[in-house]
């Protein structure tokens, strides 16, 4: 199989992934609030949902790696997590709700870090363009996103999970396409140690942690803006549609970064990236909790580029230069679990207890968490260490 190709086929499973997170990211509260759940219920639920990935995220991905799994986890995945969200369309109650969503929580993001570490082993095997790759995720978010918003203006917010399950269907079929494990990298030294304590004392190194660290709190500040920007914006008396194009928005300036951020990338180490990411969270985060004006939310969602482009890409960078190819799906996914469960499921209560106490506060707190992530960065003295590159 020819890069080009491998390229095409990552590239079109991202599609299929990213259009059903188009649909659940910004819309999936806006579901969850018309089955009758209150604000409170709703960020208990995504934060035990977020929290139940710091177990089952890295206990997987490490059984994967040591079992030298790759694709066959990806497509296992992709199948249970189409149908968790099959079993949601009879749902009723919290409990019942709660209970998929544990599952759902345990399986549908655990495929974004397997498919970052069998894509950036491509990237760095064959010299392609992992931004070039990761856009067509992107841009597949945007339509979702757009298509559940024009929908939701005009029918119910049950189009949310049709919407989810739809590209979940074609993901599956995309992640059987997707190249095995001899395109993806060089055949297992079975002398290779390949145990969770390995991986800890990596994660453990003072770089990698205050890198990945720095990361998870300025990802966790997204918690705010997942949860709860929707509701918010939509109490402010912004319609679905406009909603959904302000999500686009930033998105597009994701896509735009990452166009671009190949030569980025090899300009400008990880540590003076995720500094930027920090200043630049701080600011947007402090003025989306003072306004809701349409047009100065839609200045500032342009810094979407910074806080999770900007940011994606510096810790993929990290990990991958600094784990070996064995344990890179243990070492993402146990990123995944500090950034997106542990970090991201404090934030979501947090986020969830503010926002009954004003829209804003949630924002507020989120500028302070990627203050705090700036602040690391430059604490550690990360940025006068050569080898922080």
């Amino acid at each position: 199989m020819s890069p080009q190709a491998i390229s095409r086929r990552y590239a079109l499973y991202y599609a299929t992934l990213f259009a059903a997170i188009g649909a659940y990211l910004p819309f999936w509260p806006l579901w969850l609030e018309a089955r009758g759940l209150s604000a409170a219920e709703i960020g208990l639920l995504l934060a035990l949902g977020s929290w139940i990935k710091v177990i089952a995220n890295p206990s997987l991905a490490h059984l994967s790696d040591r079992a030298g799994w790759s694709k066959g986890t990806i497509v296992l995945l992709t199948a249970v997590s189409l149908a968790t969200f099959a079993a949601f369309v009879p749902a009723q109650g919290f409990a019942w709700i709660l209970a998929l969503h544990l599952v759902a929580s345990a399986s549908f993001p655990l495929l974004i870090p397997l498919a970052e570490t069998q894509t950036m082993a491509v990237v760095y095997r064959y010299s392609l363009d992992y931004g070039r790759i990761r856009l067509w995720g992107s841009l597949a978010f945007i339509a979702g996103s757009l298509v559940t918003g024009r929908l939701l203006a005009a029918y119910d917010a049950e189009w949310v999970l049709w919407l989810v399950m739809g590209p979940l269907a074609l993901g599956c079929l995309a992640a059987v396409a997707l190249p095995g494990r001899a395109a993806v990298g060089a055949p297992a030294d079975p002398a290779e140690e390949v145990t969770l304590r390995r991986v800890l004392r990596l994660f453990a190194q003072r770089g990698t942690l205050t890198v990945l660290l720095a990361s998870a709190l300025i990802q966790a500040s997204h918690a705010a803006y997942y949860g709860f920007s929707s509701l918010a914006w939509r109490s402010a008396g912004i319609g679905e549609t406009t909603i959904a194009m302000l999500w686009t928005e930033g998105v597009v300036a994701e896509i735009l970064f990452f166009a671009f951020s190949r030569r980025l990338g090899a300009r400008i180490a990880p540590a003076p990236l995720m500094l930027a990411a920090g200043l630049l969270g701080t600011l947007r985060w402090s003025v989306t909790g003072l306004s809701s004006d349409v047009a100065v939310l839609a200045v500032v969602q342009v810094l979407h580029a910074a806080t999770f482009a900007a940011t994606h890409l510096a810790a993929m960078h990290y990990i991958t230069r600094s784990t070996p190819p064995r344990l890179a799906a243990s070492m993402q996914s146990l990123y995944s679990a500090l950034s997106g469960g542990l970090a991201m499921g404090g934030t979501m209560l947090l986020a969830g207890a503010l926002y009954s106490n004003g829209p804003g506060l949630p924002f507020f707190a989120m500028a302070g968490l990627c203050l705090a992530a700036a602040v690391l960065i430059l604490a550690t003295g990360l940025l006068r260490r050569p080898h922080a590159a």
